[in-house]
C-alpha cells in the first residue's frame, strides 16, 4: 500500500515547552512520508523554545512560519497554503500523540473515499477528569442536528467510529481536495477564542459531498494547557465574553436555515445565559442580567462583521500570498 503523504500543520501562540515537546512528538511518528509546518504567532520565545524550533527549521525538519499576527483559523489558511500534503492534518500545540497516529488517520481516508474529514478521539485531560468513568458508544440524533449539536456531540468519551457533524480542532483531518478543488478556507472572522471557527468550517463541508468521520483509533491526549493559545484573554474579560457569542452568532448567521438558527440560540440562551446544564452556572440574577447583556452584544458584533464584511473572510491571509497553488489530490 503506498500511503498518501500529510502535512502535519501546529498552529502556536505563546507557547513554550509543550510545544517543543508536540513537536517531537510528531517528528517521533513512523510514517514514510510527512511534513511539519509550526506557524507561530508568538513574538518572543523563551531562549530554550527559540534554539529548539531554530534547530529543528535549519535541520529541515519542519517549516518554521513565523507571522505577526494572531489568529487561529488564519493560521490554519497560513499553513495549507504552504503545505504539499495529500492529507493536512491539524493538532494543537499542546498535544501527545501516540504511535501510528498519522497511519490511523490516513488509513480512514483511504479506505473511505465519501470521507473529506477525519475527527480524531480527544482523550482530553480536563473533561476526563469531570467524567472518569462516562463512556458512549453511539451518538444520540441530536447530535447531527446543526441547530443543537453542540451540546450533544463528545468527542472525548465516545468509543465507536461513526459520522459526525464536527471534529475538534486539536485533531482533525482533511483530503486536500476539500482545499483545493473546492476551495475551502477557514474564516477569519472568528475571532478571539476562535470558538467555533472549526465547526463554521466543518458544516461548509456539506456543500462538497464528503462527510465528516469520526475515528476513535486517530486519538491525542489533549493537555489543555492553562496558558497561551485560546487563553491568552481571560474568560472573565468582557472581551472574552462578546467574542464567545459574537463566534456562536457568527456560525449560526452563516451556515443554519432560521429553524437551526432558533435552536441554536435558544440552547445558547438556556445554557449560557440561564446557566442550565449542561452549562451550570450561577442562577443569580445579577450574574444573569450580565450574561444576557453579553449575549445581546455578541449577536449585534455578529451581523455587524457580516455586513462589514459581506462575504469576504480572509482578514489576515489573502491568496494572493500563496507561494504554492492547491492541486486537488489524494
Amino acid at each position: 500500500m503506498q500511503w498518501p503523504s500529510i502535512s502535519v500543520i501546529v498552529p502556536t501562540y505563546q507557547r513554550e515547552d509543550v510545544l517543543c515537546s508536540t513537536i517531537a512528538d510528531v517528528l517521533k511518528q513512523d510514517y514514510p512520508d510527512f511534513e511539519v509546518l509550526v506557524v507561530d504567532q508568538t513574538r518572543d520565545h523563551q531562549p530554550a523554545t527559540q534554539h529548539y524550533l531554530q534547530e529543528t527549521s535549519e535541520g529541515g525538519q519542519i517549516q518554521w512560519l513565523q507571522v505577526d499576527w494572531a489568529s487561529l483559523p488564519a493560521a490554519r489558511n497560513y499553513g495549507i497554503e504552504r503545505s504539499r500534503g495529500d492529507i493536512i492534518l491539524f493538532i494543537d500545540d499542546d498535544v501527545e500523540l501516540p504511535a501510528g497516529y498519522l497511519k490511523a488517520h490516513a488509513q480512514i481516508l483511504v479506505s473511505k473515499p465519501e470521507v473529506g474529514a477525519v475527527a480524531g478521539r480527544v482523550f482530553d485531560r480536563m473533561k476526563l477528569g469531570d467524567n472518569p468513568d462516562l463512556s458512549i458508544d453511539y451518538l444520540p440524533e441530536e447530535a447531527m442536528d446543526p441547530g443543537i449539536a453542540w451540546y450533544y456531540i463528545d468527542l472525548v468519551h465516545t468509543t465507536q467510529p461513526q459520522q459526525v457533524i464536527t471534529a475538534r480542532g486539536c485533531n482533525m483531518s482533511f483530503r486536500r481536495d476539500i482545499f483545493g478543488k473546492h476551495g475551502l478556507r477557514f474564516d477569519e472572522r472568528f475571532r478571539g477564542n476562535a470558538v467555533r471557527e472549526e465547526s463554521d468550517f466543518c458544516l461548509q463541508i456539506r456543500q462538497t459531498g464528503y462527510i465528516v468521520w469520526y475515528a476513535p483509533e486517530a486519538n491525542l491526549i489533549h493537555l489543555g494547557e492553562e496558558t497561551g493559545g485560546c487563553h491568552d484573554i481571560s474568560t472573565r474579560s468582557l472581551s472574552y465574553q462578546i467574542t464567545f457569542y459574537h463566534n456562536h452568532f457568527l456560525m449560526g448567521l452563516k451556515n443554519l436555515s432560521f429553524g437551526q438558527a432558533m435552536r441554536l440560540y435558544a440552547r445558547l440562551f438556556d445554557c449560557h445565559v440561564l446557566g442550565h446544564p449542561p452549562c451550570n452556572k450561577s442562577g443569580s440574577p445579577l450574574k444573569i442580567i450580565t450574561r444576557f447583556s453579553f449575549y445581546c452584544l455578541g449577536f449585534l458584533d455578529a451581523t455587524r462583521t457580516l455586513a462589514q464584511t459581506g462575504k469576504r473572510h480572509r482578514v489576515y491571509t489573502h491568496p494572493t500570498d500563496t507561494p504554492m497553488s492547491l492541486s486537488a489530490q489524494c
